[in-house]
């Protein structure tokens, strides 16, 4: 049995990572044209609105089992065609999502980090749940930023290749699915951790981000 106070941790950082996730999906194809996402009433920050019930369940196997796996939201709705910028326009849609993760782990960790060093105390549940957001925040954005379908770094590959480079990538699209499976579960199955060896690297360099951003933040917050 897992700790009930790190469980409630990552299922609300989880929570929070993919409402701000697929909200800023919305914002940001409306902005470019598209109002599909408003017109389905995903332009909000109502968690329920984005919260795949699927996924968030097999988030919760994998927070009080330990066994691996992922959770997903709602996917959010985007006629391309409707975008300002064409299959640039999509990029910049996709690129929103993890984007919006990257920001919030900044804000979170920066809003810590003035915590500590005027040395407010907080209680357990706020300390775990702050460390949450800023860790899941960095994941979701790290492993949404690999080129993979129906992951968001395939469609920003996509949209900042060459034509014939993207439409090469776009081809292979109807295997994402099957090989991001096959990432996820690797070390159930060949009893390796594929995920991890192709998704270190983007965490790092998410992280390094994240801490960069995070310093500034607090240096002017700090003045």
């Amino acid at each position: 049995m897992p700790d009930l106070t790190q469980a409630f941790a990552i299922l609300v950082g989880f929570t929070i990572a993919i409402t701000v996730h697929e909200f800023s999906h919305a914002a940001t194809a409306y902005a470019l044209g598209d109002s599909t996402a408003r017109n389905a009433g995903r332009l909000t920050l109502n968690p329920v609105k984005h919260l795949d019930p699927l996924g968030s369940l097999l988030l919760l196997l994998i927070v009080f089992s330990g066994m691996p796996g992922i959770g997903w939201g709602k996917p959010v709705p985007v006629q391309p065609w409707n975008l300002r910028g064409d299959r640039r326009g999509m990029a910049i849609v996709s690129a929103a999502g993890p984007v919006s993760n990257v920001v919030l782990a900044v804000i979170t960790l920066s809003v810590e980090a003035v915590l500590d060093l005027y040395t407010v105390p907080l209680p357990n549940w706020l300390t775990a749940l702050l460390s949450s957001i800023v860790s899941v925040n960095i994941g979701l954005a790290a492993f949404n930023f690999l080129p993979l379908p129906p992951l968001d770094g395939f469609s920003l590959a996509i949209g900042l290749l060459p034509g014939r480079a993207a439409m090469a990538l776009a081809s292979a699209e109807r295997y994402g699915p099957g090989l991001l499976l096959l990432l996820v579960f690797a070390p159930s199955i060949i009893k390796i951790d594929l995920l991890s060896y192709a998704i270190r690297p983007l965490i790092s360099l998410v992280a390094a981000v994240v801490y960069f951003g995070a310093a500034l933040a607090t240096r002017v917050l700090t003045l």
